[in-house]
C-alpha cells in the first residue's frame, strides 16, 4: 500500500500516526525523496505494508519524473494508493488534479484509491463542508491531533485484498521460511506445532499457496479441536 500525495500534505505524518515510524516530517519540497517502507498488521492478523513516496507539485517537470520513476512505480505496484491532501491548503482540488496527473504519467492512475483530507485541525469549517460535498467518500483526519486515524486504520484494512487460497498444512521444521511467509504474506488462522512440523491453517496468495501445496494435508485429517 502506498502513501501519495502532494508535498506537504502530511503523508510522513500519516505514516508516523499509523505505524510509530520515525521517518521525517519536514515542511519542505521533496523532503521524501525516497520511499519509507513500513510494516504494519490489520486487526485479524494479516500484514502489509506502507510505503511513502516523494511529495507531487503541479506541473512536475518530465525531468522530474523521470528523476523519481523509480519511487513513483513502486506506487504502481501497490494494492491501495492512500491519496492524502491538505484540506488547510488554499486549493485541494488543484493538489487532487496534480497528483492524478502524476500518476497517469507513471502508469499508476487504475490503482484503487481512498482520498484523505489531511490536516482538518488547520482547515475552516467552510472549506471542509465544501470538500466533503464535493469528495463524499473521502475521510477527514488530523495526523496532528489523531481525530479520524481510527476511521483511517479500519478503511485502509478494509480495502486491502484478502489472499484467496485456504489451505491445511503440516510444514516440516526445516521449512520455517514458509512458515514465516505465511504470517508475512497471509492470514494464519490457526497454528500448532507437532512432531513432524508446524501445522497451519491459512490464507495465502496463489504464488505461496503452489509453494504449501506439498505438505497439504488430507480433508478431515485435522480434528476440529487441535486447532
Amino acid at each position: 500500500m502506498s502513501i501519495a500525495g502532494y508535498t506537504n500534505a502530511g503523508k510522513s505524518s500519516l505514516l508516523n500516526v499509523l505505524t510509530g515510524a520515525g521517518v521525517l516530517v519536514e515542511d519542505a519540497l521533496f523532503a521524501t525523496l525516497d520511499p519509507t517502507t513500513r510494516r504494519a498488521q490489520t486487526a485479524d492478523g494479516r500484514i502489509f505494508t506502507y510505503s511513502d513516496t516523494v511529495g507531487f507539485v503541479r506541473h512536475l517537470p518530465h525531468q522530474l519524473i523521470e528523476a523519481f520513476r523509480s519511487t513513483l512505480e513502486e506506487v504502481g505496484e501497490s494494492d491501495l494508493v492512500v491519496h492524502v491532501v491538505d484540506g488547510s491548503h488554499p486549493d485541494p482540488e488543484q493538489q487532487v488534479r496534480s497528483v492524478h496527473e502524476v500518476l497517469g504519467e507513471v502508469g499508476a492512475d487504475k490503482i484503487a484509491e481512498l482520498l484523505v483530507v489531511n490536516k482538518i485541525d488547520s482547515a475552516d469549517e467552510e472549506t471542509l463542508l465544501r470538500l466533503k460535498r464535493l469528495w463524499p467518500s473521502a475521510l477527514f483526519v488530523s495526523a496532528r491531533t489523531g481525530a479520524g486515524i481510527d476511521d483511517l486504520r479500519l478503511a485502509v484494512e478494509s480495502r486491502l485484498p484478502r489472499p484467496s487460497v485456504e489451505l491445511r498444512v503440516l510444514v516440516p521444521y526445516d521449512r520455517g521460511d514458509l512458515v514465516a511467509a505465511a504470517h508475512e504474506r497471509g492470514e494464519v488462522l490457526s497454528a500448532d506445532h507437532r512432531d513432524a512440523g508446524t501445522e497451519l491453517w491459512v490464507r495465502v496468495p496463489e504464488s505461496l499457496a503452489a509453494q504449501l501445496h506439498p505438505y497439504e494435508l488430507a480433508s478431515g485429517s485435522i480434528p476440529d479441536n487441535t486447532l
